[in-house]
């Protein structure tokens, strides 16, 4: 009987973990640009001299191995939605992170509870003039 939880308490984790992802989205508030690919949008911590806001963007991610690999993702999540505005930078405004809790133990009398942490990142998708 405990075999049988323990097991069952893996194959949930394992689905869990494997089912993490990076998810995103974006509230425009000025002129979109033709689309770009996410590798032409550079990240920055500072504004750079000129630039136009296209919009709000924002993503998390729960997938990685490490918290650095759930903070890349998101970070490319975050450039992806960007990219999706014609912004050629994202003028990063926070990163964070937030916890739920996934239960499991459907269809058992036994219930468990796994945590789940996601980095989270915002930032305005600018244009940046050159």
């Amino acid at each position: 009987m405990m075999q049988c939880r323990s097991s069952l308490f893996l194959s949930a984790l394992v689905l869990l973990i494997l089912g993490g992802c990076a998810s995103g989205s974006a509230i425009v508030t000025g002129t979109t640009r033709t689309p770009l690919v996410p590798e032409q949008v550079t990240v920055y911590l500072e504004p750079p001299a000129d630039f136009e806001v296209i919009g709000l963007v924002n993503a998390s991610s729960d997938a990685g191995w490490t918290e650095q690999g759930s903070m890349d993702y998101a970070i490319g999540e975050l450039k992806q939605q960007a990219a999706k505005l014609g912004a050629n930078g994202v003028l990063l405004v926070s990163a964070g992170e937030r916890t739920t809790t996934a239960v499991g133990g459907y269809g058992t009398k036994y219930f468990y509870a796994v945590p789940v942490t996601a980095k989270t990142v915002q930032g305005k998708a600018i244009f940046v003039k050159r």
